[in-house]
């Protein structure tokens, strides 16, 4: 594991497998960024699944901030989408997919669109945001695009931040998957000190993110 700066500056988590890796993999953070939680997630994955993992930094210059400071929308696609691709490119191996949490799966789903990834996983990241506007253009814009990746959406039933409803406009566009987990709420799968986490459906949901990744 390591620190390194991309192009840009942002830095980010750097794990590759102990032999040459077999595909690559592009981690957006939640809100909180890049923390242990993180760093443990990308040796796992590189080290259980044979990939080069890349995690970069979601606010980069501004990870001292708090939680009630961090504004999903104070961040730009160009940068953000900038620095996942920049971050796929670094890996040094294809084919690379790219797989989110909360607002970073919002920017999975954004991902897809660039044309740059496999495939793409969004745990329970937005589909519809009200801060639309000029550099910072919808999700479901991005997964209309032509060359979009396939997606695999991992919704929580009882998910107040994105209801139900907006997964089935995901479900209703080609080569997008969606899985409900009925009882769930946001955030049960990546954290299991989160409140939220329900182990249960947490593996099931990784069972099925790793070989949608992997396929």
């Amino acid at each position: 594991m390591a620190r390194v700066a991309l192009p840009s500056g942002t830095p980010a988590e750097l794990t590759r497998p102990p032999g040459p890796p077999s595909r690559g993999l592009v981690v957006a953070p939640d809100l909180m960024g890049l923390r242990p939680l993180y760093d443990d997630l990308c040796a796992r994955l590189a080290a259980e699944q044979g990939w080069a993992v890349c995690a970069p930094e979601p606010f980069p210059g501004r990870e001292h901030l708090p939680a009630d400071r961090r504004r999903i929308d104070s961040n730009d696609d160009d940068s953000v989408l900038g620095d996942l691709v920049a971050a796929a490119d670094f890996l040094a191996v294809e084919p690379v997919g790219v797989i989110g949490f909360c607002q970073g799966g919002m920017w999975a789903l954004k991902a897809a669109g660039t044309g740059r990834f496999a495939r793409a996983v969004s745990f329970y990241g937005f589909v519809r945001v009200d801060w639309a506007r000029p550099g910072h253009d919808q999700p479901l814009a991005w997964l209309d695009r032509p060359g979009r990746c396939p997606v695999l959406a991992v919704v929580a039933g009882r998910d107040a931040l994105v209801p139900v409803a907006d997964a089935e406009l995901l479900r209703a566009r080609p080569a997008v998957e969606v899985v409900v987990y009925p009882e769930a709420e946001h955030g049960f799968a990546h954290d299991p000190a989160r409140p939220a986490h329900r182990p249960d459906d947490a593996a099931d949901a990784w069972r099925r993110a790793l070989a949608f990744l992997g396929a």
